[in-house]
């Protein structure tokens, strides 16, 4: 299938894509601060920069969203267009994610996922159910190093 868009247009598109403080990350941010939950954003000093580090729990939290993390979803689907490129860039996240992961386990911090399909879409958890599971895995889930939190697969 032919692009759509001229090179100009796609160019445009793409460089309005923002790498943080997604529409997602604020969503889960301002709940989880309602909530009475401080946390530092994007630390640089940490391996990925992680979304939200809550130093008390020795938690970091990422918001990734479907397509660029290449989650196994059904909001996930690799273009028909430039395929090798696209393969290329996903693989390269999904292998960067789990270097991340292994980097931030070993200096002690556990890591929580939330995807996008979690918030956004047909087979969305309520939020209520969202950030009730990130404050499980930050208070009561010390065992366990990483977790996810993705869409409900028998909701419709």
């Amino acid at each position: 299938m032919v692009d759509v868009l001229t090179p100009e247009q796609r160019k445009f598109n793409m460089r309005r894509i923002k790498g943080q403080d997604t529409r997602l990350e604020l969503m889960v941010r301002r709940e989880l601060h309602a909530r009475g939950f401080r946390f530092r954003l994007h630390r640089k000093d940490l391996p990925g920069s992680p979304d939200l580090v809550f130093p008390k729990y020795r938690v970091c939290l990422f918001v990734n969203g479907c397509f660029w993390h290449g989650h196994d979803c059904n909001k996930f689907k690799l273009p028909t267009t430039r395929r090798e490129f696209w393969e290329n860039k996903i693989t390269g996240n999904r292998e960067r994610d789990r270097r991340v992961i292994a980097l931030l386990n070993e200096e002690n911090w556990r890591v929580l996922t939330v995807w996008e399909c979690a918030i956004r879409g047909a087979e969305r958890l309520p939020m209520e159910d969202v950030i009730h599971n990130c404050i499980t895995f930050m208070q009561f889930e010390t065992s366990r190093l990483a977790s996810e939190i993705r869409s409900n697969p028998q909701a419709q």
